[in-house]
């Protein structure tokens, strides 16, 4: 936890470095220890928005510390800078998940 999903019909070529850059950026973002954040990656994804130009759906779930209408911008713009999708071509959907219903090492965190 933070947990970030992100599926896109683009072709990646350098996943690892992608993967890494965006655990920091959620890590900094959410002021969490890199340590705990969990990315998965799916690119070359069958996806259609508006048409068949690349696109982006990142789903961001964490327990507390998430602030959409400041991190919207920063996520938008790593995914235009490391995978060239325009902006219009991305959603982000933020999931605050209650303590209780996380766990991690056989327990939950609340």
């Amino acid at each position: 936890m933070p947990y970030i999903n992100i599926s896109t019909s683009a072709k990646l070529d350098d996943k690892k470095k992608i993967l890494e850059e965006i655990s920091i950026l959620i890590s900094s973002l959410t002021n969490k220890s890199k340590r705990f954040v969990m990315v998965k990656l799916d690119d070359n994804c069958q996806m259609y928005f508006d048409d068949e130009a690349p696109s982006c759906f990142l789903e961001i779930k964490s327990i507390g510390s998430l602030k959409p209408s400041e991190m919207a911008k920063p996520i938008s713009d790593f995914v235009y800078k490391k995978m060239g999708i325009p902006n219009d071509k991305i959603y982000i959907s933020f999931e605050d998940v209650p303590a209780k219903l996380w766990a991690w090492n056989g327990i939950t965190f609340g």
